[in-house]
């Protein structure tokens, strides 16, 4: 996410970590320490395979959990209270950091361009974007029409809509949604997806308003201004039109929070006129619907971590039964997409760990008839593609690093890519088939994000936009670097580094590791607006790219997953080692810092080795595995057992979970300081894991060091919605670590 703004005067001295805690402690000197909660024990006995374990503190978990998503208030008294009392010894705790908050916060808003606009993206008579007014919190959609300069004969798939060819002359301005109006008033307000139907008449979005996930698609007649009657309820945010745009097709989420079915209406219809057209059998499987690249036909995707299927709905018949394109096969696992007179297909099958290409015919797309077109290369992981009428791109990651490679209509290939050492690359999906240019984006950590516009055919970049840093940013002043760190085993794991030019690296600077590591999800060497407000303190940044992820390819990722899981923890640890034995911090200056299933690694880590650093910051997390892992009521539960295992069949799994759960490794050691936050209306990490977390390791812990609970009791999984407030809850996690290494805590008393 964008977001950045500069030092106050007030603020301006407070410029190193080192000189700002003390300064503010002594003020503080005579107040007494605050009085940390103390969370009762109700032993709850579960037994499971013949196992036994004692749950102090499930009652923290609201029994009616589903509704409090949807209405927080309903939220039971004594976990209410409990969760009050968290966030004031929180506040309290971290009361002497409250001016370095405030001064973090004001460098991150002052490194936005509060009146930043998207590159538009055109779609034949129109053009589609954001932009933001200064000063809001959310962003406004619009739109300008286009003249057609040149029609392309005998192109136009759109029956009585928009002609294809070459458009130039933009007209005014029309405002399709003003995200920034729709949330006054509203503690949470967040658009999952928007996008226009084919023929430019309606604009959809899906609105969120507790941080739950559960959305609502309203449908707004561009015409008249006015939106429709009747949105469509419970959804998980994901439709699309109809290529004909005659039709809306959306996923439907149920009260256990998983997209279980996909409907369709008619555009402008209502509730009535819904027909269900998939019902997902396996309560393990996500799914979703979208339309391929030519607009030829309507995908429903089906599938977990291993095991995928895919079904076609022709777009001139789009009120046919769907037809599976190849049936699931367990660890079998393929994406579709169509490009001009065949189907191109990613997948894993024969072997292909790192995925490759095959070719289908449209009449039969099945297995059977699947033609390697793209071979697989072991250690070239195919991330993803996008199809045009002339030419196919795709994205590849190779050691940590992507390229995007061009293929010409006629077979000639070429590669795109830049001479960093470590950098971000990224296709950008757009509205246009019949057209030579792709857009991608490219950022360092030390650049900022640059959009250029690619032609294909000629192989000229254009660049569109270079993202503004208002209140200044110059590249030369940092550097960033490439490190392997080598684990156990003796794999070398990535890091990226960044810092200022001229850091000593004799271990006095400090420094903050982020990691994340499960799903087959890379860290990027990316450009971060936030990260600077510790860089520019003096801290070095440190980014680990622990086995779990897929940045070494995918093989990375099974190295990483199910009964591998502990190379994740271990591999960080890699990390941690490494950089102390070549300066880069020590152990007494080293925050370690991840959200999620970053959390979970957070709270592995905490466990294995409490030495190495010297807090933790635990963002969402993910650590009460065996619990969640077992609760087939949970969104997430049934389809991450391919991820975690199934502790409710697999002895196996449950023994490997329960030896490193965070929750259930919990015991009398010398943690470091500990923040862990979450969000009460959070469906993927629950509210309660790191509530009942922070319970057990307060009175585990030997060092004296605090351990803290933020709940944000307005928000979800991503924390709050607005540009601004979410830039204070991550100067209230960078605050933290600046605090833990300065052990702010001991100027209290």
């Amino acid at each position: 996410m964008n977001r950045r703004q500069m030092m106050t005067s007030a603020t301006a001295t407070l410029t190193s970590a080192s000189s700002f805690i003390p300064g503010i402690a002594m003020s503080a000197a005579k107040s007494s320490p605050p009085v940390p909660p103390v969370a009762r024990k109700e032993p709850k006995r579960l037994e499971q395979l013949g196992r036994v374990r004692v749950d102090d503190y499930a009652w923290m978990k609201d029994d009616n959990w589903q509704k409090v998503l949807r209405d927080p208030s309903l939220i039971k008294a004594d976990v209410k209270e409990h969760l009050t009392a968290e966030n004031a010894y929180t506040k309290a705790m971290l009361a002497p950091t409250e001016a370095l908050q405030a001064a973090m916060f004001e460098e991150m808003k002052g490194r936005i361009k509060q009146d930043d606009a998207s590159v538009p993206a055109p779609d034949r008579a129109f053009e589609y974007y954001t932009r933001f007014e200064t000063g809001a919190q959310h962003p406004i959609h619009a739109r300008k029409a286009r003249a057609l300069l040149e029609t392309l004969a005998g192109k136009d798939p759109i029956p009585g809509g928009p002609m294809v060819g070459v458009y130039k002359a933009f007209g005014p301005e029309e405002v399709l949604l003003d995200e920034e109006a729709e949330s006054k008033g509203k503690a949470f307000y967040q658009v999952g997806g928007a996008g226009h139907s084919p023929d430019h008449a309606l604009y959809a979005f899906a609105v969120d308003e507790q941080g739950s996930e559960v959305y609502r698609i309203l449908v707004k007649d561009l015409a008249t201004g006015k939106v429709l009657d009747s949105p469509v309820e419970s959804s998980t945010g994901d439709f699309c039109f109809s290529p004909d745009s005659q039709w809306l097709f959306w996923t439907f989420r149920d009260d256990n929070g998983r997209p279980a079915r996909i409907y369709r209406r008619p555009a402008r219809g209502t509730a009535k006129d819904d027909v269900l057209i998939y019902d997902e059998p396996d309560e393990g499987f996500f799914i979703g619907v979208g339309v391929v690249s030519s607009e030829k036909f309507i995908v429903i995707s089906c599938g977990n971590q291993e095991t995928s299927e895919n079904l076609l709905i022709p777009a001139g018949a789009p009120t046919a039964k769907p037809v599976i394109v190849e049936p699931r096969q367990v660890g079998l696992r393929y994406e579709i997409d169509h490009w001009n007179d065949h189907f191109v297909i990613r997948t894993n099958a024969d072997g292909a760990v790192d995925w490759k290409l095959v070719t289908a015919p449209e009449a039969t797309p099945g297995k059977a008839h699947w033609k390697d077109w793209v071979a697989h290369k072991p250690g070239t992981l195919i991330v993803g593609m996008i199809a045009f009428s002339n030419h196919f791109a795709r994205l590849e990651k190779v050691d940590a690093v992507n390229r995007i490679v061009i293929t010409a209509k006629g077979g000639e290939e070429h590669v795109v890519g830049f001479d960093e050492a470590a950098y971000a690359l990224s296709l950008e999906g757009g509205y246009e088939y019949d057209t030579t240019t792709v857009r991608f984006v490219y950022n360092s950590m030390t650049t900022p994000r640059q959009w250029f516009d690619y032609d294909m055919a000629s192989r000229q970049r254009t660049l569109r936009k270079t993202q503004e840093i208002p209140s200044g940013h110059d590249p030369a002043k940092y550097e960033t670097r490439r490190l392997n760190a080598r684990a156990s085993d003796g794999t070398e794991v990535p890091i990226f580094v960044l810092m200022k030019k001229g850091t000593k690296l004799d271990g006095s600077a400090p420094l903050l590791l982020y990691g994340y590591g499960s799903y087959g999800i890379s860290m990027e060497a990316s450009f971060s607006i936030r990260n600077f407000s510790l860089v520019d303190r003096g801290w070095i940044w440190a980014t680990a790219c622990p086995r779990g992820g897929s940045e070494k390819g995918w093989s990375w990722f099974l190295d990483g997953k199910k009964f591998k899981k502990k190379n994740t923890f271990t591999d960080f640890i890699a990390c941690a080692e490494h950089l102390h034995g070549a300066g880069y911090g020590k152990p007494a200056n080293t925050v370690a810092y991840g959200g999620s299933a970053g959390g979970l690694l957070m709270g592995g880590i905490t466990n294995m080795r409490p030495d190495l650093f010297a807090g933790i910051i635990a963002a969402v997390p993910f650590v009460d595995v065996v619990n969640t892992m077992s609760d087939t009521t949970l969104p997430l539960t049934p389809p991450e057992w391919p991820e975690w295992g199934n502790p409710l069949e697999d002895a196996e799994a449950y023994d490997y979970i329960a030896s490193y759960s965070p929750y259930d490794n919990v015991g009398a050691r010398p943690y470091p300081a500990v923040l862990a936050t979450g969000g009460l209306s959070d469906p993927r990490v629950t509210y309660w894991e790191p509530e009942k977390w922070v319970a057990k390791l307060r009175p585990a812990t030997t060092s004296g060091k605090p351990v803290l609970l933020k709940i944000n009791m307005d928000a979800g999984h991503g924390g709050a919605s607005g540009r601004f407030d979410f830039l204070k809850e991550i100067a209230l996690d960078y605050a933290f670590a600046v605090w833990a290494v300065e052990r702010g805590w001991e100027h209290r008393a």
